[in-house]
C-alpha cells in the first residue's frame, strides 16, 4: 500500500491523471493529513488561493413528488399535511422580495419535487416570468431528474425541453439528482427516478446547447467505495467529452426523516473531508470543488478548504431539501458571514456570478 501511495504522490505532484485503482487506494488510506495535503496541491494548481461564493436565493416550488426515494425527507404525496405547491405568482413574489431585500442578489436556484399534475408549460411560465420581471438575475434551475420528468409529461425530447427552457431564460443547471451512478442502488433506493444514463444524457445535451451544469454525488448511505469512484470516473469522462461541468458537489447523506432513518448514521467529518479530497484528486478536469456548507456545516466546510475545495456555494437563503432531512445549519448566511468564513482560513474570498465570472475579490 505504501508503495502505491508513493506512486500516487509522484503522479499528483506531476499533474498526472489517477486511475480507478489509485482512486480506490485513496478511499482506503487512513492518512487523512497526507490525503488533504495531496488534494491541496491539486487545488493550488487549478485555482490558486481564490475561494468562490455567490449571493443566491433558493426557491423550491413544491415538495409533492412521484419518485418517493427512500433517502429523501423532502418529497411527499399530494395528500400529505406537509405538502405544498407554489403558483407561478407566488414564486415570482418570492423572487421579487429577495431581489428588493438584497441588491447583490445574482442567482435564483430552483429545484423541486416531481409533481404528478403540473404540465411542462407551468415550468416554462415560471422561468419566463422570472426572467421578464428580473432580467438581471441568473436562473439556475432543474436537475437532470426534473428534465427527464418534463420530457415524460410533455412527450418532448430532452433536447426540445432544454431548448425551450433556455429560450424562456434558463441560464444553467444545478448538479442534483445524480445521487450515485449505480443501478444496484437505484433499484433499492430510487427505482422511480431517472438513472445514471438518463442524468448523463441530460447533462451532455445541456452542454451541447451552451448550458453549463454542476455535478454532484450523494454519499454515506449504502454505496461502496468502488461505486463512489466509478461515479467520479463517469463524471470525469463526461467532462472530457463536453467540458460543461462547472463544479462538483459532494453531498453527505442525512438519514433523519428518511426511509433509512435508524438504519444508518450520518458519516463523520473525517469521511466528508476524505470525499472532498478524493473528488479533487480524481476530477482533474473540473476546476471547482464545492464545500456545501448547508450539508457539511460551516466548520467542516472551512476545513474542506484545506482538502481541495475552492467554493463554498453562496448565501443560499431558505434551503428546504437538506433541512427536511435534519440539517442543523442556518437557513442562510449573509455575504459578510461568507467572507469572514473564508478569510479566517487564510484564503481569498471571491464573489462570483453563476458562471464563475469574478464580481469582486476581497483581499
Amino acid at each position: 500500500m505504501k508503495t502505491l501511495l508513493y506512486a500516487i504522490e509522484v503522479k499528483i505532484r506531476n499533474g498526472e491523471r489517477l486511475s480507478r485503482e489509485e482512486g480506490l487506494a485513496l478511499m482506503q488510506t487512513n492518512d487523512l493529513a497526507w490525503l488533504g495535503f495531496m488534494a491541496d496541491i491539486a487545488r493550488k494548481r487549478l485555482s490558486g488561493d481564490y475561494v468562490y461564493f455567490n449571493v443566491n436565493r433558493h426557491i423550491n416550488l413544491t415538495n409533492v413528488c412521484t419518485a418517493r426515494c427512500k433517502f429523501c425527507a423532502f418529497g411527499c404525496d399530494a395528500g400529505s399535511p406537509e405538502a405544498y405547491a407554489m403558483t407561478a405568482r407566488q414564486a415570482l413574489d418570492i423572487a421579487r422580495a429577495a431581489a428588493a431585500a438584497d441588491p447583490d442578489l445574482r442567482e435564483l436556484h430552483i429545484v423541486s419535487g416531481l409533481h404528478p399534475e403540473w404540465p411542462f408549460e407551468y415550468y416554462l411560465e415560471i422561468i419566463r416570468s422570472l426572467k421578464t420581471e428580473l432580467p438581471h438575475l441568473h436562473i439556475k434551475a432543474f436537475t437532470g431528474v426534473e428534465i427527464c420528468h418534463f420530457a415524460k409529461i410533455s412527450g418532448k425530447s430532452i433536447f426540445q425541453v432544454l431548448t425551450e427552457l433556455k429560450q424562456a431564460g434558463l441560464g444553467s443547471m444545478p448538479g442534483g439528482g445524480a445521487e450515485i451512478f449505480s443501478e444496484r442502488i437505484r433499484q433499492q433506493l430510487f427505482p422511480n427516478k431517472a438513472g445514471a444514463e438518463d442524468w448523463l444524457k441530460v447533462a451532455r445535451t445541456a452542454h451541447s446547447l451552451g448550458l453549463p451544469t454542476n455535478a454532484s454525488m450523494l454519499y454515506g448511505h449504502i454505496e461502496t467505495a468502488e461505486e463512489r469512484i466509478d461515479h467520479l470516473l463517469k463524471l470525469r469522462s463526461l467532462q472530457d467529452e463536453t467540458g460543461g461541468i462547472q463544479t462538483f458537489i459532494g453531498l453527505p447523506f442525512h438519514p433523519a426523516n428518511t426511509g433509512l432513518a435508524g438504519k444508518i448514521s450520518r458519516v463523520s467529518a473525517w469521511e466528508d473531508l476524505r470525499m472532498i479530497a478524493v473528488a479533487r484528486l480524481m476530477l482533474d478536469n473540473i476546476k471547482n470543488i464545492k464545500a456545501y456548507w448547508v450539508m457539511l456545516t460551516v466548520p467542516v466546510a472551512q476545513l474542506a478548504l484545506g482538502f481541495g475545495a475552492n467554493d463554498v456555494d453562496g448565501t443560499v437563503s431558505e434551503e428546504k431539501i437538506s433541512h427536511a432531512a435534519g440539517s442543523k445549519t442556518a437557513l442562510g448566511l449573509n455575504k459578510v458571514n461568507l467572507i469572514d468564513l473564508i478569510l479566517s482560513t487564510g484564503r481569498v474570498p471571491v464573489e462570483r456570478d453563476s458562471t464563475y465570472n469574478v464580481i469582486r475579490v476581497y483581499a
